[in-house]
């Protein structure tokens, strides 16, 4: 082979390379997706917290992807994080079906779970998800842990040690 024939194999070698750390780059970031229906329905939940919930971040059900999250405001009066939900047309949920905000991967990322109630009305479009829970703060659970088992823990007794008899040497007398 010729210098300009390995050459070019690098050149294609290289360029597929970068094609695939950008493709993964943009489905890591939620911004690639090609099954994107805009057709649906939007719902709404009230949470106390979100931790790190983006727009575009995933909705599941079950492990199966539903939808997506459109938006995340805060309401100015109630101080609660607002998350409009895009739901895929085929999937319908129940009045009272509970929002959680989940952890999932080794990068952290957080994603709306849904888990549907029993009730026979259906959610509809520009409804709320009235049961919600918000997102678990590890920094918050860690730090009551060791908070709360420093305040357990008691203070260190010293007891004597037990004084024992005197052992009998042999062949000593009394």
């Amino acid at each position: 082979m010729n210098r300009k024939a390995i050459d070019l194999w690098v050149g294609i070698f290289v360029a597929i390379g970068l094609a695939a750390l950008l493709f993964l780059a943009l489905k890591v970031g939620n911004l690639l997706t090609f099954n994107e229906d805009r057709k649906g329905y939007e719902l709404e939940a009230r949470f106390d917290n979100v931790g790190a919930l983006k727009p575009r971040a995933q909705v599941k059900t079950a492990g199966v992807v539903v939808g997506r999250v459109e938006s995340v405001r805060l309401d100015k009066k109630t101080y609660e994080a607002i998350v409009r939900l895009h739901l895929f047309p085929e999937y319908q949920f129940s009045r009272d079906t509970i929002a959680t905000v989940n952890t999932s991967g080794l990068l952290g990322d957080q994603f709306i779970g849904l888990e549907a109630g029993g009730d026979t009305v259906m959610l509809k479009d520009e409804d709320f998800i009235k049961k919600t829970q918000s997102a678990v703060q590890i920094e918050k659970l860690i730090s009551q842990f060791m908070f709360n088992k420093a305040q357990e823990a008691p203070a260190p007794s010293v007891t004597p040690a037990p004084t024992a008899a005197p052992t009998p040497t042999i062949g000593a007398k009394p």
